[in-house]
């Protein structure tokens, strides 16, 4: 959509307000909101200023104003704002020089996407989440110098035998997978979300309760290239939140919020394609090219190095253990749910040829997390790395021995935050990530989280410690 297009379009619905919007480094969504009559040529072509120094991990206090620039493509009605609200997302802008601002993880998904063209690998990669989540009814959590608690409450669990209108209906754990109601007590949120994505043009391929107790929840977004996709990822999480909130739930893309059950995963279906072929269709392993497994060992060769981006916070690595359908080691199958990357046997036909990481999750920036797996696959694909053989058993029915040798995701945060640190060329060599970038999230991650974290009294030392 043009500019003139945009202001045409805007006066044809009878807009009032135009929500400008951003995100910043960790993924959050900000927004600025002006009267219809004062979005003209003049801003859509030279900015809004805003206050880069109140933005997490951006600009100094002395040098803060910065510009929005609206990309006219990405307007949408905004299905929950009064009056009348039209949504651009934005990119920013250095006032003094006029250029992209290096810290926009949407530039850094764009300058990676040019990266793809200028490799002369493929003309596009597409890209299709599996973002999971859950909806509960309540949550209360307090951390202070003399208390730490949280207390989260959900219909459907199986710890809530309390109300009369789920007795008897509770989803055990690990139990969660595809019930009908009225044990699934959420249907009919999710299908609220489905119906105002579709309105939003995102398509919608399927959706379902998923394998957790306690309202967890899967809604599967219709492939897309990698902005594109990182937009939508933007307006799911919205959307759900909202609709959510309108039903007195509040939802939560945190990865592990229940002890003992299944965590939130963002699995990714992932291709690339040049002249309108699709370059992963083959006749290798699992109907794959060379080209494929190569993208595949790329990603398995590289995991740790981009682990901080898919996988960014301390609660991420307590979905990565065994036992809960989450990946610890850095292997490859075709149906293997415990693998790092999976490859779907669903269709034969050399379209639906795809490969599948199963360890990144939604508590990532989804511009920064698509951008650093598809440049780790793609340097598989430079460097030619084999995956090596399929593990077609079960991991973790294996002998300790015969575990040992196995390639692991690293454990923690803070052992990722030192990795990407350390093994940033794979990401700056691309010209898309910066070392400012990397420094400015290793930092606050460290200090923010990983220090806080570590100089935090848990209850769970007081359960374990409290009589010694």
């Amino acid at each position: 959509m043009s500019t003139d297009e945009l202001l045409h379009y805007l006066k044809a619905e009878k807009v009032k307000y135009v929500d400008i919007r951003f995100v910043d480094i960790l993924g959050v969504w900000h927004h600025i909101t002006v009267p219809v009559h004062a979005l003209d040529r003049d801003l859509l072509e030279n900015g809004i200023g805003f206050d880069g120094s109140s933005i997490k991990l951006w600009q100094e206090i002395y040098e803060s104003d910065m510009l929005l620039k609206p990309d006219p493509s990405t307007v949408k009605i905004d299905p929950f704002m009064e009056p009348k609200t039209a949504v651009l997302i934005s990119e920013v802008y250095d006032p003094l020089t006029g250029e992209p601002y290096p810290l926009d993880p949407r530039y850094v998904a764009k300058k990676v996407y040019e990266h793809l063209r200028d490799t002369g690998i493929a003309d596009e990669a597409y890209f299709g989440p599996e973002v999971e989540f859950f909806i509960f009814d309540r949550v209360r959590y307090k951390i202070n110098s003399r208390e730490a608690l949280y207390e989260i409450d959900s219909i459907e669990a199986i710890w809530n035998t309390e109300r009369e209108e789920g007795l008897g209906y509770q989803i055990r754990h690990k139990e969660g997978y595809l019930p009908v109601p009225p044990w699934d007590t959420l249907h009919n949120i999710r299908a609220e979300v489905c119906e105002i994505l579709e309105s939003l043009d995102i398509p919608v391929e399927a959706f379902h309760h998923e394998v957790a107790t306690g309202g967890q929840g899967e809604i599967d977004l219709k492939y897309d290239t990698l902005v594109n996709m990182a937009d939508k990822i933007m307006w799911y999480k919205y959307v759900l939140r909202n609709v959510a909130k309108k039903y007195g739930k509040t939802v939560t893309f945190m990865p592990k919020p229940i002890t003992g059950d299944n965590g939130s995963g963002m699995h990714v279906h992932m291709s690339l394609w040049k002249d309108g072929k699709n370059i992963f269709a083959g006749d290798g392993y699992g109907g794959l090219s060379d080209t494929a497994l190569h993208y595949i060992g790329g990603i398995l060769d590289n995991a740790n190095r981009i682990l901080a981006f898919t996988n960014p916070t301390i609660n991420s690595f307590k979905r990565l253990v065994p036992g809960y359908e989450a990946p610890t080691y850095l292997i490859y199958a075709q149906r293997n749910r415990s693998a790092a990357i999976r490859v779907p046997m669903y269709s034969n036909s050399p379209a639906s040829k795809r490969i599948e990481a199963r360890f990144p999750d939604p508590s990532s920036n989804p511009y920064l997390a698509l951008s650093a797996l598809l440049i780790a696959g793609l340097d598989g694909i430079k460097r030619k790395v084999h995956p090596g053989e399929p593990m077609e058993k079960n991991i973790y029915s294996l002998s300790e021995e015969e575990r040992r040798n196995l390639p692991q995701l690293l454990p923690g945060l803070e052992e990722a935050l030192r990795s990407l640190s350390e093994s940033r060329e794979l990401l700056t060599s691309t010209g898309a990530f910066t070392d400012i970038l990397i420094d400015k999230f290793v930092s606050y991650k460290m200090e923010k989280e990983v220090e806080l974290y570590r100089n935090t009294v848990t209850p769970t030392e007081f359960f374990l410690y409290f009589d010694v």
